[in-house]
């Protein structure tokens, strides 16, 4: 409640509550700064990931070639990409990973996420080819994982690592061109717009400290209980479990059930307790089948993404695990199967 106390005031006033906003917004960016092992002035706190998504792959173009992006990512880039007014998709292979060498040379950015937001799967930055500037969604990875080693641009947000919603974080790397994709106002940080949030961004720079500071401990833990939930669905007849089983984020995992419909599995889970989500990851109120899930080849139909949270422990996924097959299986019979 301090922060609403003594950050109310416009951080670009000298008057004595301007101040103490500055005071508390530059602290929040060096903590942001420091946690993603960045310089505090190439942090800029954005209004949601959606819009640092959005100003980092069109403020970093160069030239009016089209934007290249893999055709896994999130709807935000493609979105924007659409924008631009051309597009490059990039086919990725059955684990969702880019193909490097289908870059066109005459993109004039180019658009791959850090991790992939609905299969887990890690992109291979490093072999992307040089000399078209990248932009690198980590939405999905921030806080979770280090920062990877190749980007000119990158986005966050900080209800992904447990902060509030609405706080988005835009990361340019010194010495890259930047320019506004759209109209702005007279603010001193020109890569966004309007009055900064300020209790909401320390409240995301405590978060994504708080994450950090226990992340390989928490990693470890996730990745050993998705490990046993890949294996008992893939024992589940007519189950396929996607994404690459090995370099993935720890938290995360998606399956899918032939003859099963996705939105009957989500409600029938829930009411036995587990929370998941089924359909695209962007667009899951919609129930539409999953576009990442369509580009990598893999079975669409019924499937279920589970993510665990920093308190699941295993009896929680020994629970879930008991009452899958189950489901499934009655489900099934429901269709005559």
């Amino acid at each position: 409640m301090a922060a609403y106390d003594r950050g109310y005031a416009d951080p670009r006033r000298l008057h004595g509550p301007g101040r103490d906003a500055r005071l508390l917004l530059d602290n929040a960016r060096a903590v942001v700064a420091e946690c993603l092992d960045v310089r505090a002035d190439e942090v800029t706190f954005t209004a949601s990931g959606t819009d640092a998504v959005h100003r980092g792959v069109l403020g970093i173009r160069r030239g009016s070639g089209p934007v290249a992006h893999s055709a896994v990512e999130h709807s935000a880039v493609v979105h924007a990409a659409t924008w631009a007014g051309a597009a490059t998709e990039l086919p990725v292979d059955r684990s969702g990973r880019v193909d490097a060498s289908a870059v066109p040379e005459d993109a004039s950015v180019l658009a791959v996420q850090s991790a992939n937001h609905e299969v887990g799967t890690l992109q291979p930055l490093a072999a992307l080819p040089d000399g078209v500037p990248l932009f690198v969604d980590a939405c999905a990875s921030m806080g979770r994982l280090p920062l990877p080693d190749r980007w000119d641009a990158l986005a966050g947000s900080a209800h992904k690592w447990g902060g509030p919603p609405g706080v988005g974080v835009l990361v340019v790397r010194k010495g890259t061109r930047w320019v506004s994709p759209f109209p702005g106002d007279d603010r001193v940080d020109e890569r966004a717009s309007g009055f900064e949030n300020v209790p909401a961004a320390l409240g995301a720079a405590a978060a994504l400290r708080a994450v950090v500071a226990e992340r390989d401990e928490v990693n470890a833990r996730q990745h050993a209980l998705v490990e046993e939930i890949r294996a008992a669905a893939a024992a589940i007849p007519d189950v396929e479990v996607v994404g690459d089983p090995v370099d993935r984020l720890p938290h995360l995992v998606t399956f899918s059930c032939l003859y099963v419909d996705g939105e009957s599995l989500v409600t029938e889970l829930d009411r036995l307790g587990y929370g998941v989500a089924s359909g695209s990851a962007c667009t899951a109120s919609t129930l539409t089948p999953s576009r990442v899930l369509e580009a990598m080849g893999v079975l669409t139909h019924g499937n279920v993404r589970v993510s665990l949270t920093r308190d699941t422990t295993p009896e929680d996924v020994a629970g879930f695990l008991a009452v899958l097959p189950d489901v499934v299986r009655e489900l099934r019979a429901r269709v005559g199967l």
